[in-house]
């Protein structure tokens, strides 16, 4: 099961509060401007600063790569 569209459409960072990706087989929520993702555990998001996990270049470039090469869209438009 994956988010509900409506909560994906409100769903922000909770550091910057900007847009997030959602990588919905990887389970994750992911915000390229931090180089953060938050955990999506049993279709809930875990939205703690304290919890977000900090990727390095190399994961930062896999991640933009698939959200580039499929296309998926920003939780909101800025």
């Amino acid at each position: 099961m994956a988010l509900d569209p409506q909560l994906l459409e409100i769903l922000a960072c909770p550091l910057d509060k900007g847009p997030l990706h959602y990588l919905a087989d990887e389970n994750l929520l992911y915000n390229p401007r931090l180089r953060r993702w938050y955990e999506v555990n049993d279709d809930i998001p875990v939205m703690l600063v304290d919890e977000a996990v900090e990727v390095d270049e190399a994961e930062h470039t896999r991640l933009m790569a698939r959200i580039t090469s499929e296309g998926i869209a920003p939780t909101f438009e800025v």
